[in-house]
């Protein structure tokens, strides 16, 4: 296990990749919001076509509907995704002196939050709506803030586990839950009627282009 305070010889070819990886997510980024801006119609036929199906699914299943909401507003709500990364970043000071780190996880994490309201802000995409909506939101549609958030949250624990080098049952258990989180979320609020597809798609990719873009920070300025 390595101590977060103890320097080691940069890994540029992890660097390197990191950057290829950002550079590919934030084409994808730029060209899914282009997309959304110029309200391609074949984007929108297919964004009309899922939410209508979905929406007629959760209204013939309310319990199912409801697991969802509770699922979205409690368990992977944007707030609680916050609150946990904000609970890793007092760890590491408490328990390591990780002072550098915790900033970092805390300054991904609101730049994450200043992204997505900008481009709500900018953008003001309407959301779905239903003449018998199962739920409501705020603000603008694109993107959607719980699953950048999400995204972002996870992706950042994520590489920290695997950084610190920790136990393969404790990585693969993490990873699981994880995938199930984000995916799950992204899918909940398509569910519930209050993002279309390309609003949760564009939160993915904004978050992992987030976590790529930290990722390679760490390992320039604090390897």
């Amino acid at each position: 296990m390595h101590h977060p305070s103890v320097e080691s010889p940069p890994r540029l070819p992890a660097l390197r990749t990191t950057l290829r990886t950002g550079l590919v997510l934030g084409l994808c980024s730029a060209l899914l919001l282009l997309l959304v801006a110029a309200d391609w119609h074949p984007l929108i036929s297919v964004d009309g076509g899922i939410s209508r199906t979905t929406h007629r699914w959760a209204v013939a299943d309310p319990d199912l509907t409801q697991v969802c909401r509770i699922l979205t507003d409690w368990v992977w709500d944007p707030l609680t995704m916050r609150l946990l990364g904000a609970a890793v970043a007092v760890w590491l000071v408490w328990r390591h002196g990780a002072w550098w780190t915790a900033g970092w996880l805390a300054v991904t994490s609101a730049v994450g939050t200043l992204i997505q309201q900008s481009l709500k802000a900018g953008l003001g995409r309407a959301r779905p709506v239903w003449p018998d909506p199962v739920d409501s939101a705020h603000y603008a549609a694109y993107p959607s803030g719980h699953a950048l958030t999400a995204t972002v949250v996870f992706g950042l624990l994520l590489w920290l586990l695997h950084r610190h080098g920790v136990a393969p049952v404790v990585w693969r258990t993490a990873l699981a839950v994880a995938v199930v989180s984000v995916v799950g979320v992204g899918l909940t609020r398509i569910w519930l009627g209050v993002h279309w597809p390309s609003d949760v798609l564009g939160g993915w990719l904004l978050g992992a282009l987030l976590v790529a873009l930290a990722i390679a920070a760490h390992m320039r300025w604090r390897p």
